[in-house]
């Protein structure tokens, strides 16, 4: 059984931030580079068989301009304005069928599910292609696609998407531009705590058992994937390790934390081995902005589940109505 720290030197962590000092220009640059291309979202009414929701099938441009699927999903005859859930997906899922999303819908939100470029054959289907495919070599699955060139990495095109995904949303006529909140687990998690930094506007964020934060740790103490490719990716290429890591800098989530200005809630379960307690604590103890923590002691991975989204779902209506 996995135990990361005591729950006392948990919420002590603060790590070291390796931060690249042109970490904001290259993101600046980053949003700059996808906003070049026309937004152009396209909300196509979709039969879902499902009589008390609404569905649109949804595709916008992204980083690149390449086109980005998703679902929008609202209670049915809704004339809003309503609060919209922005949800990222977690490492390997798409988006799948709208009836995977239904929980914020029957709370009366909007929801607004962003599928995960290049991703969807591992546990949920998408619909989404990266067109572009790294140079250099790569293990199987993402993390380490581009890894040797901050620009040609994956998650610079995917967290770009989603920033282009809340723009999106926000562009709908039944949203509320001013109550977005941002949620998703993992690797949602992670896109969530990036969008909490990027977009400065948001109403709130919720980041569950986050990846990518604190990243040289994250490898130095689980094999489990997803951090398992990374790290026998740096065995095979024992003499870039550092190539590697000045790399993932841009993407660690400790830098995107300390830039947060977002309320946010985050949660952590004590004996995840694919996402280590440590990692999120230091991300959260890093978060600039308003923040609480739930924490899970005797989960692994899957976190609260259930009970997890309970809470999310009173939180939300405390904060959007």
């Amino acid at each position: 059984m996995f135990v990361d720290m005591p729950l006392d030197q948990l919420r002590a962590y603060v790590p070291e931030r390796r931060e690249p000092a042109d970490f904001d220009a290259f993101w600046d640059r980053t949003l700059a580079e996808a906003r070049a291309h026309d937004l152009n979202p396209v909300f196509e009414p979709y039969e879902a068989d499902l009589a008390l929701v609404d569905v649109a099938d949804v595709t916008f441009a992204g980083f690149g301009g390449h086109p980005i699927k998703g679902w929008f999903i609202a209670p049915a005859g809704a004339s809003g304005p309503l609060p919209c859930v922005v949800e990222f997906i977690g490492y390997g899922g798409g988006r799948g069928r709208p009836h995977d999303w239904l929980l914020w819908p029957a709370a009366g939100y909007a929801t607004f599910v962003m599928d995960t470029r290049g991703q969807g054959g591992t546990w949920r289907s998408g619909d989404t292609p990266d067109p572009v495919g790294g140079n250099g070599a790569q293990i199987p699955g993402k993390l380490t696609q581009g890894v040797f060139d901050r620009d040609d990495y994956y998650y610079r095109r995917l967290y770009a998407d989603v920033v282009r995904a809340v723009e999106a949303a926000r562009s709908h006529p039944l949203v509320d531009a001013g109550r977005v909140v941002v949620t998703g687990g993992s690797q949602g998690g992670g896109m969530a705590l990036a969008a909490a930094a990027l977009v400065p506007d948001l109403a709130y964020a919720f980041v569950n058992v986050p990846f990518m934060c604190d990243i040289r740790r994250a490898v130095e103490i689980t094999d489990e994937d997803p951090y398992g490719e990374l790290g026998r990716f740096c065995g095979i290429h024992r003499t870039r390790v550092e190539d590697i890591f000045a790399t993932l800098d841009y993407f660690d989530g400790l830098h995107f934390a300390a830039r947060a200005r977002t309320p946010a809630r985050f949660s952590v379960a004590l004996r995840d081995g694919v996402t280590p307690a440590s990692t999120v604590f230091g991300a959260y103890n890093h978060y600039a902005g308003p923040k609480d923590i739930t924490v899970w002691p005797f989960n692994g991975h899957e976190g609260g589940e259930s009970q997890q989204a309970l809470e999310l779902l009173r939180l939300a209506r405390k904060i959007l109505g």
